[in-house]
């Protein structure tokens, strides 16, 4: 695994189903057929932005990227996928995502270290919808800001187990207003970002 996973600088994605115990509750074994559905949009859109699939579990993936830009557009490109798409029976799957920026480790079981952990971490951090990225990715990102999309800075935030981070959300335009109240012990009032 190691010599197929990008090393120096990389951009790990993590994502996560919001609320799926309910999904599976509410939905039965239609679930199934769901959770098939939301990993094809992954898989569809994260790799044909550049990402490379280092695990997945349940309903969770982690991706790698070489560039912050294409997981930022893998990101945008996704959630716009899985707002378009008509779930079965009605399901709302709501997808959150993190994005950090860092120079991991890469063992023989794949990449290790405090930048993993802050990735996963910032994806926790989220709400079905969002899409969150670190200080590092920001600043990476540069104005290469994909169309329709506004950043909102969320400030310093509180993450599990780690220092302060500060966020930012990345806003799609025909997305339905979000809450930016996070789920990190301390949430600061957001700011928009001049971009």
């Amino acid at each position: 695994m190691e010599s197929q996973l990008p090393a120096g600088t990389v951009t790990f994605l993590f994502t996560d189903i919001e609320g799926s115990t309910d999904l599976v509750r509410e939905l039965g074994d239609a679930y199934g057929e769901v959770l098939d559905e939301h990993r094809q949009i992954l898989r569809d859109q994260l790799a044909g932005a550049g990402g490379r699939e280092v695990d997945t579990q349940g309903d969770a993936f982690f991706f790698s990227f070489m560039r912050a830009r294409e997981a930022v557009s893998g990101a945008v490109a996704t959630q716009r996928a899985l707002m378009q798409h008509e779930w079965k029976n009605g399901a709302d799957v709501r997808v959150r995502i993190g994005l950090h920026t860092g120079e991991p480790a890469v063992g023989a079981e794949g990449y290790h270290g405090l930048d993993v952990v802050r990735a996963a971490r910032i994806c926790s951090a989220g709400r079905g919808g969002q899409i969150l990225m670190s200080e590092t990715t920001r600043a990476l990102l540069g104005n290469a800001i994909p169309d329709g999309v506004e950043i909102v800075d969320l400030g310093a935030q509180r993450l599990k187990g780690l220092e302060d981070e500060r966020l930012f959300q990345l806003s799609l335009a025909e997305a339905p207003a979000q809450d930016l109240e996070l789920k990190t012990e301390r949430t600061p009032r957001p700011s928009h970002a001049e971009v």
